[in-house]
């Protein structure tokens, strides 16, 4: 998780939009030229803008610099240079963002002020200890319109059962090929709660879901189960059980593990069936390294060296010794990126990938030591030694 994610963890519920009052002129407090919300926060505009206020749903975009009250600076997006962005009003932010950028124009500059129930309340957050008082110097970049979402009429339609418990009603048919075990599709989905709030939205972000089809590729199992169903061009909504769904998470209180959730998904496309050729080693010499590594030049590239600590692009299908593909990101026609010798992956990748240039092709023969060893991955056995097909794409 990152350090936005870290500072802005999911706190399911809106903060009301409340009048303001105007703190008592005889109380001796730093803030005391502030104003006061009935909530609690506390807001100084100290550059008035002159763009639009951010209504529920819309997309802001923001500089911040978060302090604590002796003034220590937990975070700042100016530091990274890159603004944050958030959808008000949908509890993706601590409540006193919420209520406090919704009163801010575009272009406007302010400090607020929010008292720990507006934050993190009694929960430390890393350099932020509980019960903090939080002071943010913010400025309201960008005030992007919301997209409205239209839940799909399904008023008089079936509603059919699966042996799983996964319940789904036709929106409309489309004309389009069915989708296939495996085969890599593009959906559009809005998420909902059984009372309607929406949680999440593909449609929103403007960006269609891809991933193969059937094979557990998403963490929903009523979903990977669903798109089963459908063709090209359909429009489904998905009521799937808790038992079918997100894990529940204790930490996020009000989130949507554990619960009934509904889907509205219209499949775009199902995509043309990408087929896996296992790399040619015949003739091609095993070399092995002192951790127990083996691997095969299949090709070789001319591009710039993989080392530790960049970040590198590599597609590849991973065998069982018996030849079955237990993953493969050829298949899925994305490839994986991930910071080299950081421990993001196994070992045996960590130090075969590091073998390598832009352009090459290695078959990796990897032992249960530097693999997943006893643990048992599920399509991956315990004390499995792995093979991977493969191709460095890009290093950064």
């Amino acid at each position: 998780m990152n350090k936005f994610e870290n500072l802005f963890t999911l706190v399911f519920g809106t903060a009301l939009l409340a009048g303001f009052t105007t703190f008592s002129q005889n109380q001796p407090d730093r803030y005391s030229d502030f104003l006061k919300t009935e909530s609690g926060l506390r807001v100084k505009v100290t550059q008035a803008g002159s763009g639009p206020m951010p209504k529920a749903g819309d997309k802001c975009i923001v500089h911040y610099t978060g302090k604590l009250e002796n003034d220590t600076v937990f975070d700042s997006s100016l530091k990274s240079g890159k603004p944050f962005s958030f959808e008000i009003g949908t509890g993706q932010v601590i409540k006193g963002w919420d209520e406090g950028i919704a009163l801010l124009r575009q272009g406007s500059k302010a400090t607020l002020v929010v008292p720990p129930e507006l934050g993190y309340g009694n929960r430390a957050q890393g350099k932020i200890p509980s019960n903090s008082t939080l002071i943010f110097d913010v400025e309201l970049l960008q005030v992007v319109a919301g997209v409205k979402i239209e839940e799909f009429n399904v008023a008089g339609k079936d509603t059919i059962k699966t042996a799983s418990g996964l319940k789904y009603m036709i929106a409309s048919k489309g004309s389009g090929p069915k989708v296939e075990k495996g085969r890599n599709i593009q959906i559009h989905y809005s998420a909902f709660y059984v009372d309607g709030k929406m949680f999440d939205s593909s449609v929103k972000k403007g960006q269609p879901l891809k991933f193969p089809a059937g094979t557990g590729g998403i963490s929903l199992k009523g979903l990977d189960e669903g798109v089963m169903l459908m063709s090209e061009g359909d429009k489904f909504r998905f009521i799937i059980p808790p038992e079918l769904g997100l894990t529940a998470n204790p930490q996020q209180k009000g989130g949507p593990g554990g619960q009934t959730l509904i889907f509205d998904v219209e499949l775009i496309k199902v995509m043309p069936e990408i087929k896996v050729e296992p790399y040619d080693i015949k003739g091609k010499e095993t070399i092995s390294t002192a951790s127990g590594l083996k691997y095969i030049v299949v090709k070789k590239g001319n591009g710039k060296k993989a080392e530790a600590g960049k970040t590198v692009s590599v597609h590849y299908t991973g065998y069982l010794t018996n030849g079955t593909i237990f993953d493969s990101s050829v298949k899925r026609d994305e490839p994986i990126k991930f910071k080299l010798g950081s421990g993001q992956v196994i070992k045996g990748w960590d130090e075969g990938i590091a073998l390598m240039t832009t352009g090459d092709k290695f078959h990796l023969i990897i032992p249960p030591a530097i693999g997943y060893g006893e643990r048992d991955m599920g399509t991956i056995p315990a004390n499995s030694t792995l093979i991977f097909d493969v191709e460095l794409i890009d290093v950064q």
